[in-house]
């Protein structure tokens, strides 16, 4: 029959064209041309209509047979000109070994970071040394041993995480202390440092963010000793032209407590947005070690006594840095921090 023969040679010349194509964008073409929805092999599909219902059944099965066929060969034809042209682009392109490599933008200290480093490097002056201490502390070195037994009001200032009936994500560095004084002889001056965790997230406070403290234990230490070297420490932090003042405050650990202020470092005590227009920032706490603390870590009392002092390091670099909302240092935006 006529639509056999043109059949067959469609399919020998859609071979031959197949063989023959250049590259694989010809050979999509020529598939389009055969296959395609107004292809010759679509085309002659439609005669079927004038064929009868058995030279139909026999039709239908000879151009799924060709067309299979020419499925198969394209994909064969174009795996070996994709290969082809692989060869051709390898031959004319080469790797230059002696080009430097692309740069890499290098990261920036956070501003955490940066405020530890100088703190330790400040307190290392006048020598202090660093401790660390577990993220995961015993109920009993958290509280306990910092003279806030269970069921103190006191515990009600730190929310907690819990670990589970004896362990807690440390609520404060202050654990530091009692390792070392248990551990260490004395006299001792120490810095403790690292991440806190507690219930409280707003413009102002983290649930999780870093303090850093110092201990003194010695002969004879007063208030005194601990007034100068806070204002020591004020003056080599924030500006030597800096005051600094203690409000009386409370602390289950320290007793007598306070609170420190120092004069604003961005104006320098007249009033801004940063202190409110007091002209004074608080930047943490401090006081002389109390008794309880000192005989739970087996310091022999009142032959040594000491004192403790503690910021909150986000704290310090809002302050430092003129940072307006805290929630921005956790974030690792890098435009943000590609600014310190």
């Amino acid at each position: 029959m006529i639509i056999y023969e043109k059949l067959d040679e469609i399919h020998k010349k859609a071979i031959d064209e197949f063989g023959g194509a250049l590259n694989r964008e010809q050979l999509y073409q020529f598939k389009v041309n055969y296959l395609g929805k107004n292809g010759l092999v679509t085309e002659l599909m439609k005669e079927m209509a004038k064929l009868s219902v058995e030279d139909k059944k026999e039709f239908g099965r000879r151009i799924n047979v060709v067309k299979q066929d020419l499925e198969t060969q394209y994909t064969e034809r174009f795996e070996t000109l994709k290969l082809k042209e692989l060869d051709e682009q390898m031959r004319r392109e080469s790797l230059d070994l002696t080009l430097p490599p692309p740069r890499q933008p290098r990261g920036n200290p956070h501003p955490v970071h940066r405020v530890r480093d100088e703190v330790v490097q400040i307190l290392s002056r006048i020598g202090y040394s660093l401790r660390l201490g577990p993220s995961i502390e015993t109920d009993y070195y958290n509280f306990e041993a910092l003279n806030i037994p269970k069921n103190h009001p006191a515990r009600d200032m730190q929310d907690t995480f819990f670990v589970d009936d004896t362990h807690v994500l440390r609520t404060h560095t202050s654990p530091i202390q009692i390792h070392s004084l248990e551990a260490e002889s004395l006299p001792l001056r120490i810095i403790g440092t690292g991440p806190v965790f507690r219930v409280d997230s707003d413009i102002s406070h983290l649930p999780n963010f870093h303090q850093i403290e110092g201990m003194c234990v010695d002969r004879k230490i007063s208030m005194a000793d601990l007034k100068g070297t806070i204002t020591y420490f004020v003056k080599e932090f924030f500006g030597s032209d800096l005051k600094t003042r203690f409000r009386p405050s409370y602390f289950p650990f320290t007793e007598p407590s306070a609170e420190v202020d120092c004069q604003c470092p961005i104006c320098k005590g007249k009033g801004c947005s940063l202190c409110k227009n007091s002209g004074w920032i608080e930047i943490g706490g401090a006081g002389l070690m109390n008794p309880k603390v000192l005989l739970a870590a087996k310091v022999k009392y009142p032959e040594w006594t000491g004192f403790a002092f503690g910021f909150g390091l986000e704290r310090m670099a809002i302050i430092k840095y003129g940072i307006p909302d805290i929630r921005l240092l956790p974030e690792n935006n890098l435009s943000f921090l590609k600014q310190f």
